[in-house]
């Protein structure tokens, strides 16, 4: 091939398709609202190159880096023993029995998965920040899902890390820094219950645990992954807690995080077609 041919072939190549990456909120059992959005991405053929999540949200974003599609999350869920999770439901428990759970699914190092991929936690003495991109799975998962006061730090690197909800709760930012050209965002708390609509009782118990807690929610927690997201899709969970394993309620949240993604198809779509509009000019 003469030097003419080459440099039209060179010239005539397509460019790249953007990068799509997703980024999943904290949440407790809401995340199962993930698991329904990502149905309804998958019946749309919508792919994300990139994930990155926060507390559930990591657990689910290693899940879909590694290959693992909406159903197969669903039949875990379902594996799991909800009255032993149930049982180690109390103040500082350990998370290994999640860690040994985790393992069967997702054994093995962040850097070997398919898909790029990144977890937030948040430090227990400094309170900021730390991005889980190396290292075993399963213990940057429990790492980023130690919600205190029911469970104790995770020590990773020297580090007692806990819940990633507390510095980057939907870490958009972090799915851009992985090489995503767009980021979706999943807020799984944008319609969370006003403290005034909560009983007297229940404030009183989050004052006293509050003291026991040994991280702070940081002041854009939330607004960076607002700031960082393309798109943010907000299902109504606010009839939900974090809580709520039961099957009904868990199916329902299901349903809720697919309608609430199918709305926003249109507008993913649209992403794509802006970037390369952008590169024409």
């Amino acid at each position: 091939m003469g030097l003419f041919a080459r440099l039209k072939t060179a010239f005539s190549r397509k460019k790249p398709a953007p990068r799509l990456g997703i980024a999943l909120g904290s949440g407790g059992a809401k995340g199962t609202a993930h698991l329904g959005a990502l149905k309804a991405f998958e019946e749309e053929g919508i792919v994300f190159d990139v994930a990155a999540g926060a507390s559930i949200g990591a657990i689910v974003g290693a899940l879909y880096a590694k290959g693992y599609s909406s159903a197969d999350m669903e039949g875990i869920v379902e594996s799991l023993n909800r009255k032993e999770f149930a049982r180690n439901l109390r103040p500082f428990a350990d998370l290994e029995f999640a860690e040994n759970f985790l393992s069967a699914y997702l054994d093995g190092d962040i850097e070997a998965l398919p898909k790029p991929f990144a977890a937030t936690a948040t430090d227990g003495e400094t309170n900021e920040r730390v991005v889980l991109k190396e290292g075993k799975i399963t213990r940057a998962l429990t790492a980023s899902a130690a919600i205190p006061p029911f469970f104790r730090g995770v020590e990773v690197g020297g580090r007692k890390l806990y819940d990633g909800a507390f510095s980057d709760a939907i870490p958009a930012d972090v799915a851009r820094d992985l090489g995503a050209d767009f980021v979706v965002g999943i807020d799984l708390g944008a319609f969370a219950r006003p403290e005034e609509e909560r009983g007297v009782i229940s404030r009183m118990v989050g004052s006293a645990m509050g003291a026991l807690v040994p991280v702070k929610y940081n002041k854009d927690c939330k607004t960076r992954g607002y700031d960082a997201a393309d798109i943010m899709i907000t299902p109504d969970l606010s009839a939900f807690r974090a809580t709520d394993v039961g099957r009904t309620e868990m199916e329902a949240m299901f349903e809720i995080g697919y309608r609430a993604a199918k709305e926003q198809i249109s507008a993913i779509r649209a992403l794509g077609k802006g970037k390369k509009a952008k590169e024409k000019k």
